[in-house]
This record gives structure tokens, sequence and C-alpha cells, in this order.
């Protein structure tokens, strides 16, 4: 059997970002009755729906600790662990953090696959990890029927720079650091369906650290951010909006997309998971007149990997944070795609 021919993604029943369980049965699984003791160093966890766990170490220094992992989502191993890399390393980001260590989570079907290509996929890793200047200190792994690969990360954080998914405040302005379609393209690759033009941008946007939300934790008007990953873009903005006690409208003409995700919408080739995701927010979103409907159905939903960074910023700060976009190379998402304001009839109104 030749390495070089096999393809990742068919080994698996899921693809990245897409594994995870749909918000309304997670949330039946982290339910509890029970009072447990209180951590008051713990700033964040698991009563927040936020992208990692903080703790107080005094001196104004704070641990992030985050992990995550999921299913291939590109056939080649090498590009596999790159992509898990950086999106586990994301969350770190997200919280305005600076990484400081990894550790992978591997999962493997030794039966099925060679150990040679689970080294490619840790070399990958290595080479995001090198990129974001941490070491991939060590790990665990077992035998299991699919493959599997993430990584446990650590990062600090001063407590000024902290941001977290659920503290916008009203007037906010939503800028978006990467283009929406992800799961969509992905899944055209797993069916064969790809146009290949359009394989190097999915890989290049997959692939790409979320890095600029280190430098956007020292700016006080950035008021809250999430990276958009699984739960797609509404799922992100529903749990910033709700935990903030806003509500939210997006611009959809604004919204940044994939070459090829129109056309891949049109001919309804989307995740699973994006019906799962719409079945858990849709009674909480209301179109506006005009709207091809079921694209946005498509789109909104369409869970992304190692998605962009959503970020609700104050009006009088907007200027800083779009110079620091176009300083970072993200000058083509200096729009804003919506706005936070007072709750309305519906959470989310899409216009």
């Amino acid at each position: 059997m030749s390495e070089t021919k096999i393809a990742l993604t068919q080994y698996s029943h899921g693809a990245g970002c897409g594994c995870k369980i749909a918000p309304q049965v997670l949330e039946q699984i982290l339910q509890t009755d029970n009072n447990y003791e209180e951590f008051h160093q713990l700033l964040v966890g698991n009563q927040a729906k936020d992208d990692a766990a903080v703790y107080d170490l005094g001196d104004d220094k704070l641990l992030i600790a985050t992990t995550d992992f999921f299913m291939p989502i590109v056939d080649d191993a090498f590009d596999f662990g790159r992509v898990a890399a950086a999106n586990a390393i994301s969350d770190v980001y997200a919280m305005g953090g600076t990484p400081l260590m990894a550790l992978a989570i591997l999962g493997w079907p030794v039966e099925k696959l060679p150990a040679s290509l689970a080294q490619q996929v840790l070399e990958g890793a290595r080479t995001t990890c090198k990129l974001a200047g941490i070491p991939l200190a060590g790990g665990h792994s077992i035998d299991s029927p699919e493959p599997v690969f993430g990584l446990s990360v650590n990062g600090m954080v001063g407590r000024q720079q902290l941001k977290q998914n659920n503290t916008a405040k009203n007037g906010d302005v939503l800028l978006l650091t990467k283009a929406l379609g992800t799961g969509m393209l992905s899944t055209a690759q797993k069916r064969g369906l790809l146009e290949p033009q359009h394989y190097q941008q999915l890989v290049d946007q997959l692939t790409k650290l979320n890095s600029i939300g280190k430098e956007l934790g020292a700016i006080t008007g950035v008021h809250a951010m999430t990276d958009v990953t699984g739960f797609g873009l509404l799922g992100h903005l529903v749990e910033m909006a709700s935990g903030s006690g806003l509500g939210a409208t997006v611009y959809y003409n604004k919204l940044p997309l994939l070459p090829g995700v129109k056309e891949l919408a049109a001919k309804r080739i989307v995740p699973d998971a994006t019906f799962r995701n719409w079945n858990s927010h849709s009674n909480l979103v209301s179109f506006g007149k005009g709207l091809n409907v079921m694209e946005a159905f498509n789109l909104l939903p369409d869970p992304q990997t190692n998605g962009g960074l959503l970020i609700a910023v104050s009006p009088a700060s907007l200027t800083e944070v779009q110079e620091l976009f176009t300083t970072n190379g993200l000058q083509h998402f200096l729009e804003p795609i919506g706005l936070l304001h007072e709750t309305g009839e519906k959470l989310v109104n899409v216009v």
C-alpha cells in the first residue's frame, strides 16, 4: 500500500471541527445537579461558554489552558497535523494570550494506517508549534478506530489583556479575521468534488495562525473575542451576544467568503454538522427581505475549522484595530460584518 495514495479523510466519519457535538447535546452533557467546591482562582470555566479555561496565578498573571482535537479534515497527514495544531493554539489567541507549550493528543488505527503517517501528523504539528514559538513537549497516544489528533495548549495573559466571549458592549461593531466556508470546502474535498484551484486556498486558511489575537488583547476597546470553529459563525455569535446580554445584527453581504463557497451552497454540498448547528439556533434568527435564505442557511452555521477571530470592538477603537489588521496582512477584513445592540424579538437579525 503506497502511503502517498492514502486519503486520511476516508478513514473518518467526520472532519475537523465538524466533529463537534451539537450545542444542544453538549449542554445536556455538561449539566450537573451536584454542588462542587468553588475554585476562586478559576476565572473562566464551564460556567462560561468560552474558548479556554483561565486560572489566576497572582501578580497579574493568568494561565490559559485549552484542548482541541478532531478527525482529519484534509487527506495529507503532514497538513492534518498543521491544521489541528493551529486550531488548538487558536483558543489561546482568542483569549488575548500568548501560547507557551503544547502536548499532543493522538488516536491512531494502527491496523489500518501505517505508523509513518502518524509520524507525519506529528511533524506537521511541530512545524506549526515552531511558527507559534512554542515546543510540542510531549503527549499521549491510543489505538483508536479512526485517526484523531489535536493538542492541549497552555498560555499566559495579563489580567488587563484577557478577552472573553461574553463581555461585549452595546454598540460594539463586529469584525472577522478570516473568510467563511471551510466546512463546505472540506466536505467537497472529502467527496472528490472540490475544484483543484480551491484546495490550496483551503489549506492555507486552515493552517494560518490567529496570532493577531495576542496583539488585540492589548487594545482596551476590544471588548470581546472568540474564534469561529465548529458551531459556525451563527453559533459563536449567539454565544457572544447572549452571554453579553445583547442582540446582534449581521450584514450578510459583508461576510467574507472563500472562493467556491456560493457555488457549493447552491449545490447543497454541506457538512452534516451544518444541520445540527442550525437546529440548535434557528429559533433565534430572523432574516431581512431580499436575502437568499437557503444560501444563508448553508453558510451561517457552516462549521469552521481554525476559523477567524470574531471581535466585538468599540466604535472609538475601530480605526486602531483596522490599522492593526492592515499591519498583519488582514486588509481584506476591515469592514464590519455586524453590530451588537439591545435585544429585540430575535437574538440575531440577518440583513
